[in-house]
C-alpha cells in the first residue's frame, strides 16, 4: 500500500488531514490526473455532509433511515464534545466517516477511545478510505495521549475484521461482550 502523505509530507508532519493517492475509478495505476481521498477532523459544519453517511451505517446494522435524527444525534454529539469524529472525501464529496468515544480503563487507569462507527459508501469502497479512517483514528489517539483503540464488529462483517487486522488492529479472543437496554 502505498505510504499515506499529505501534500507530500509524512502523515504525521500534519495532524488532522491524511490523503492516500488514488487512481480515477477504471484508470491506470499511476496517472497524472489522480484522485485524493482525503481525512480530517470534522467540525459541527461537516453536519450537513455527515447525517447522510450516518444514517447510511444506521442503514447498514438494520436500523430505519431518519437523516433529521441523524443530523440532531451529530450536532448533539458537537454541542457536548462527546465524540470525535474524522470525514473521508474523495474530491469534494463526502465518502465516509469514523466515530470515536471517549472512555477509561480502570485496569490500565488510562485514557481510551471507543471506534464506535466506522463506514464507507458502497461506491467509495475499497479506494482506501477505510484505511484513512482508521489511520486518522490511531493518529488522533496518539497525539492525544490515550493507551489504546477499541472497537467491536459484527461476527459476519469479515470485509471489516480483514480490513482491521491487515491495520494492527487485534480481535480480543478472552473476554465477550454483553449488554442490556436499560431505556427505549
Amino acid at each position: 500500500a502505498p505510504e499515506v502523505a499529505i501534500e507530500g509530507r509524512p502523515a504525521a508532519s500534519r495532524a488532522g488531514i491524511l490523503s492516500y493517492p488514488r487512481p480515477p475509478l477504471g484508470g491506470p495505476t499511476v496517472t497524472s490526473c489522480q484522485r485524493m481521498i482525503t481525512v480530517h477532523q470534522a467540525t459541527i459544519h461537516d453536519v450537513e455532509r455527515l447525517a447522510p453517511l450516518f444514517d447510511g451505517y444506521r442503514q447498514f446494522y438494520g436500523e430505519g433511515s431518519d437523516v433529521v435524527a441523524a443530523k440532531a444525534f451529530l450536532r448533539d454529539r458537537f454541542v457536548h464534545s462527546e465524540s470525535v469524529i474524522h470525514i473521508a472525501f474523495r474530491d469534494a464529496e463526502a465518502v465516509g466517516f469514523s466515530q470515536l468515544y471517549p472512555g477509561f480503563s480502570s485496569i490500565s487507569m488510562a485514557r481510551i477511545y471507543v471506534l464506535s462507527d466506522l463506514f464507507v459508501a458502497s461506491p467509495a469502497r475499497k479506494l482506501g478510505a477505510g484505511r484513512l479512517l482508521l489511520a486518522a483514528a490511531v493518529q488522533f489517539g496518539r497525539s492525544t495521549g490515550v493507551r489504546q483503540l477499541t472497537l467491536e464488529t459484527a461476527k459476519t462483517n469479515v470485509t471489516a475484521q480483514h480490513l482491521y487486522e491487515t491495520n494492527g488492529w487485534e480481535r480480543d479472543n478472552e473476554f465477550y461482550v454483553y449488554q442490556i437496554t436499560v431505556g427505549t
